[in-house]
């Protein structure tokens, strides 16, 4: 999410990085400020897609000819996160994309159904046209926090626009929304029930099941390409100071995503468990292709909190690779459904700005 969003907008994208700004990157073979930096080897053909202000959040439609994302930039007048879809262009070709949520409230995490005809997303318009109020952050001890506004949910809507389905209605926060394979069911996390947890929903029927239980937040959750598995990320307050923190945050309906580790689980919810164990913030992941690997964005070198950048592992957490290298922010790693391409969203190239731009490339093993 930017947030959760990301998202997600939180999670929007986060863009975790916006209070900070882009130093230089030391290796010797690439410059500061590169398209790709030297030690990129899984990209290949790499090109920026969009240009300027914060894009994230981009993922491939079933076909992968499409894109759907979220964008804010204040110089266009988008003042906070609406969602945009836009055909993959061919090599060389300008990305073209138009607006399809409302252009009221705030948006995050859109995805692409089935039939390709229609998009899923989280809005707040229902709750206002305005963007919602951003958290003081001096009110927190400048603390990195996320807000959980309870006026998302999540809706359908055609290529042009048109909202055609409200799939949730709770009092809480309703985020972060994907869909299976077969585009039969979408996860999803909400705070219905009073904790931050993962939801699946029958898009058919409506019928839905929780799916985790555990204090913390749970979200930015996708299925593995075969179906079988979930993946998502995930923090478990565990001594009693940090559990009167999320608790007390959470109450003021935010969350501080600073310590997030990756969570596996079969594909109805069973045998969840934690696979990675490396600290600060790691997120954003996905099931590689083969459906066995994971892709992720994480600081967790960094212990003063970036850059983030995209690393891969087994399902187990060993073997990890370090996938990007640039000194700001790399997150949002996405595969073409025939595992042949990769969207990505990053603060390079941006000219010293803090823009983060949507960025595509071959996938190279």
């Amino acid at each position: 999410m930017k947030y959760l969003i990301s998202a997600t907008t939180v999670i929007a994208a986060i863009v975790i990085l916006a209070a900070f700004k882009k130093t230089a990157v030391t290796t010797v073979a690439a410059p500061a400020d590169s398209l790709q930096y030297a030690d990129e080897q899984h990209f290949k053909n790499i090109q920026q897609l969009t240009f300027g202000g914060d894009n994230a959040e981009a993922y491939f439609s079933y076909n992968g000819q499409w894109l759907v994302f979220q964008k804010t930039n204040p110089k266009e007048g988008l003042n906070c996160d609406q969602i945009f879809i836009g055909r993959v262009p061919k090599a060389g070709q300008k990305f073209e994309y138009k607006m399809v949520s409302t252009g009221k409230g705030r948006t995050t995490c859109g995805a692409f159904t089935k039939d390709g005809k229609h998009i899923i997303y989280a809005s707040t318009h229902l709750g206002a046209d305005t963007c919602p109020p951003v958290p003081d952050r001096k009110k927190y001890g400048n603390k990195y926090i996320w807000p959980l506004y309870d006026s998302y949910d999540i809706f359908m809507a055609d290529l042009n626009g048109k909202i055609v389905k409200q799939l949730t209605n709770s009092k809480g926060y309703d985020a972060e929304a994907t869909l299976s394979p077969d585009g039969k069911k979408m996860i999803y996390t909400s705070t219905k029930d009073g904790d931050i947890d993962l939801y699946i929903m029958d898009l058919k029927t409506g019928q839905e099941k929780r799916i985790t239980n555990l204090l913390g937040y749970d979200g930015g959750a996708w299925f593995s390409p075969d179906g079988k598995k979930l993946i998502w990320r995930s923090s478990r307050p565990k001594t009693d100071a940090e559990i009167k923190e999320y608790k007390e945050l959470l109450a003021e309906g935010l969350v501080a995503p600073t310590n997030m580790e990756v969570w596996v689980a079969n594909a109805d919810g069973s045998n969840a468990r934690q696979v990675s164990s490396f600290g600060q913030a790691n997120w954003a992941p996905a099931y590689m292709p083969d459906s066995k690997r994971i892709i992720f964005a994480s600081n967790h070198e960094y212990k003063r909190g970036f850059p983030f950048n995209l690393y891969t592992m087994n399902e187990d957490g060993t073997n990890l690779t370090k996938i990007s290298r640039d000194k700001g922010f790399d997150a949002f790693p996405m595969f073409s459904p025939n595992g042949k391409k990769i969207v990505f969203c990053s603060n390079r190239s941006n000219g010293g700005t803090r823009d983060t731009n949507i960025f595509i490339a071959d996938w190279v093993e």
